[in-house]
């Protein structure tokens, strides 16, 4: 039954930490298992550098066995890496695995950290890490986060004593976690910090080891392991019907943009941690030894305790709602503690398990999942309590503490609904990922408002709270406002309800590449955030460029429309570049921000604002053919780069191998790590040989050495490593000065390798038969040349070309030398050269 309520009007100024997603429909098994958890009061934090680093097994049989509060401290939101899952590199990809990581906590019971370091790509010693970020600044943000975290126990994924032994972003975050244990216990460190946190001084500090980082299994076998605790994490939970190793597993399956999925296990695993700082506990099976979990750690929890303790043992699984007038009377004695840490979080837990008990649901949704400040949106609230209990709406309050009266009895099952209207205001922010609002450094985000680092995400600020009043006790619950809407296939999806510019533009091609003086056409995106867009948008551009008209007007009628125009670039006759930027004249606002939309399965829809810009190149490039067919691997935009400089590219299906289809191109690209993600290739690797074989040129870009679908990568012998230079200014050497890739039809010099972002290239081959003739040699700094990032050999009347440079970065980054190179790859066989000089390796 559902009983419907009058309309009210709503004025929001807005403002609470809460996230949309899916809400939270705990079974009986799982309330249980929260109010033992709402009677431990111990913690642990988790360090390393990655979203992916950390270990899910430990995590969740902290949280899940022990019942510790348990985090994990990600110094980077992981922006160097890859994309298995789409399209979106750096910010975008940081966006996503800032998600997922979240995605993985739900999953595995744990709470998510971060701080403001960029993960700006491998890095091969904390020495560059530390030099690139600002070691102070990240060493303040890991102070803090013990400090608000107030963690017994720290565990650092990596080892802190070997630099120079594995990424330098990994063994930086256990350096200054072994910093930060001693200094955030002292009120001279970083003493801003003190307003908003106290110091704290967490108890041991251990480093999770393992036969790996001893090289192998036999030398941990024989390794002194006086100072290790071992941990059986392989436990069964019988109320979830699945392992530790299982639930970890799921949790780390959260990775997919990285292709972590994760085979579930059975079974004793144990789990190593050595202890770094702090005592040794006598029990090594016990490391909150000495610290005193329970509820008479602080003042005035014993009688908490009691209270809880008795709840746990009377807990009834058929009817949880019996539990509540003592819930009730444990939540009234944690309002009135001293020890606000303690009564922040033991308030969150239990709040969540009253509202379990009875069957709480409390929704607020939106028609629609956006708006812009000022408008009015309808908005429909439901309540329902599902239990005995006597509860009673007595109204709902927005944050800027408007009062709707309700005082309505919530009966057993009856579902109530209010229809209201929102006016939101007229300065509320725009939502938008709070570490991308303002430009950083390549080391590291710029966050203006001190009180966000740390915080996984933007806090939600368009909520209502529900003043109730459950066994003659007032309690509130707030909740987000949220979109939902029906999928046929779907079922029910949520999305979060956002706050957008009334304008937002883009320019349809992010990298602009023109090989001649003449014109040409761009589109310009204009999106209306509300009904009724009216004004004019002009473009800004390099002062050797010019475009025409100067500007144009808009007027679109509803909000979600877009509007596009077609303005003319002149470019210069010299070789140039910069950037190009729509700016939308709405009354007396300028807008210049894109609004972008990730969409996958695996995460909450997100909503980006970033600045809107297109890098724009005048290029002095040459080619030869025409037709290149692409053959996708873990996504990348190779393609539409390849046609910004006229290439007619026709993405490939496995399915579409053939002999026959062959024959039309002039070359075959293999999109970056194709052979670790398309199990067909191995089917279609002989057919790709005889193309080439028969006259055609084949590029393969970057795999990497585990998890190849393939046999035999290459014609010839070719053996992939983990060789990379990630110093994307590192001096290239031209070993192959005569070849043809080198000289037609473009003549490739020193000068094409300037302006490189992030990396020269990764995963080269180290070892590689006659055939193949090295083009290229480069270092990091302190290391041996590596001649394997571009190698070429002759295949019956065709090139097989195996390149690890990092193309795919480059290529979106609009950075000249790349396109200039891969173009010569193109038209390798189709110049009038003499025949190619060999090197061999």
């Amino acid at each position: 039954m559902k009983k419907r309520l009058p309309i009210f009007c709503l004025f929001l100024l807005l403002t609470a930490i809460v996230s949309a997603q899916q809400p939270k429909k705990p079974t009986s098994s799982e309330i249980y298992e929260s109010i033992k958890k709402l009677n431990f009061l111990g913690s642990v934090l988790y360090v390393a550098a990655h979203p992916d680093d950390e270990n899910t097994r430990l995590i969740s049989y902290m949280s899940n066995e022990l019942k510790a509060r348990t985090a994990y401290l990600s110094l980077t939101r992981g922006d160097g890496g890859q994309n298995l899952v789409g399209p979106e590199i750096r910010e975008l990809l940081g966006v996503i695995r800032t998600q997922e990581l979240l995605a993985a906590r739900r999953t595995d019971g744990g709470e998510q950290l971060f701080t403001r370091a960029n993960d700006f790509g491998y890095s091969k010693h904390p020495d560059e890490t530390l030099a690139i970020w600002n070691k102070t600044e990240v060493l303040n943000d890991v102070v803090l986060a013990i400090r608000k975290f107030q963690p017994d126990v720290i565990i650092n994924r990596f080892n802190h004593r070997t630099p120079g032994s594995t990424h330098g972003h990994h063994t930086s975050s256990a350096m200054l976690s072994v910093d930060a244990f001693d200094l955030a216990g002292d009120p001279n460190v970083f003493p801003d910090q003190l307003s908003q946190v106290d110091t704290w001084q967490p108890k041991r500090l251990f480093f999770n080891t393992s036969w790996w980082f001893y090289g192998s299994q036999e030398n941990f076998e024989k390794a002194d392991k006086s100072n290790l605790l071992e941990i059986d994490t392989g436990v069964y939970f019988p109320s979830s019907g699945l392992s530790n190793p299982e639930i970890a597993a799921l949790s780390r399956s959260q990775h997919k943009s990285q292709g972590f999925g994760s085979t579930g296990s059975r079974g004793t695993q144990t789990e190593y941690i050595e202890l770094i700082k702090g005592d040794l506990p006598s029990d090594k099976t016990n490391l909150f030894e000495g610290v005193n979990t329970t509820w008479s750690r602080i003042e005035g929890g014993q009688a908490i305790g009691a209270i809880l303790h008795n709840v746990e043992d009377t807990y009834d699984f058929k009817n949880p709602s019996k539990s509540i007038p003592e819930l009730m009377r444990a939540y009234m004695a944690i309002q009135k503690l001293e020890n606000t840490h303690w009564r922040t979080v033991k308030t969150a837990e239990i709040k969540a398990i009253i509202s379990a008990c009875a069957g709480l649901y409390l929704e607020a949704t939106s028609a629609t999942n956006h708006a812009t400040a000022g408008a009015v949106i309808d908005l429909n609230i439901e309540v329902i309590n599902r239990s005995d209990a006597n509860i009673t709406l007595t109204n709902i309050m927005t944050p800027n503490n408007i009062k709707i009266n309700k005082d309505v009895t919530l009966t057993n099952n009856i579902d109530y609904e209010f229809k209201e209207v929102l006016k939101i205001s007229e300065d509320q922010n725009i939502s938008t990922p709070y570490w991308l609002t303002k430009k950083g450094s390549l080391g590291m985000y710029a966050v203006e408002d001190p009180s966000l680092i740390g915080k996984p995400e933007t806090p939600r600020e368009l909520t209502i709270t529900f003043q109730l009043n459950i066994a003659n006790t007032p309690i509130s619950f707030t909740k987000p406002i949220v979109y939902k809407t029906t999928d046929p296939v779907k079922g029910e999806v949520y999305k979060p309800f956002e706050i957008i510019p009334e304008a937002s533009a883009k320019i349809s091609e992010k990298v602009i590449i023109l090989d001649s003086d003449q014109q040409r056409e761009i589109e310009v995106l204009v999106k209306a955030g509300r009904d009724n867009l009216e004004g004019f948008v002009q473009l800004a551009y390099p002062n050797d460029w010019n475009v025409f008209p100067d500007k144009q007007k808009i007027n679109i009628a509803n909000k979600g429309q877009e509007a596009r125009l077609v303005f003319t670039v002149i470019p210069p006759k010299e070789q140039s570049e910069g950037l190009i930027t729509p700016m939308v004249h709405i009354a007396n606002q300028i807008y210049t921000r894109e609004l972008i939309e990730i969409d996958y399965d695996h995460i909450p829809f997100q909503t980006v604002l970033l600045p809107s810009e297109s890098k724009i190149v005048r290029l002095d490039i040459q080619k030869r053919g025409e037709n290149i067919g692409y053959i996708e691997g873990a996504g990348d935009v190779v393609p539409e780069s390849l046609r910004q400089i006229g290439y007619n590219v026709a993405i490939l299906k496995p399915e579409d191998i053939s002999a026959e289809n062959l024959k039309r191109f002039d070359a075959i690209v293999i999109g970056i790590r194709a052979y670790n993600t398309v199990d067909e290739l191995k089917f279609k690797q002989q057919l790709l040989f005889d193309y080439v074989a028969q006259g055609g040129n084949m590029i393969v870009q970057y795999n990497t050495n585990r998890r190849l679908k393939v046999d035999q990568l290459a014609p010839y012998d070719l053996q992939l490593s983990r060789d990379r230079v990630t110093d994307e200014y590192a001096e290239v050497t031209l070993l192959a000065k005569d070849h043809e890739v080198l000289n037609a039809p473009n003549q490739i010099t020193a000068a094409d390798f300037e302006g490189w972002t992030q990396e020269r290239g990764l995963y080269f081959p180290d070892e590689w038969s006659s055939e193949f003739t090295p083009i290229l040699s480069m270092n990091d700094a302190g290391e041996t040349p590596k001649t394997g990032s571009l190698l070429v050999a002759k295949h019956g009347q065709g090139h097989y070309i195996y390149t690890g440079l990092s193309f795919f970065r480059e290529f979106p980054a609009g950075v000249s030398g790349a396109y200039r190179l891969f173009a010569n790859m193109l038209s390798l066989g189709k110049n009038d050269m003499q025949p190619n000089t060999q090197i061999k390796n």
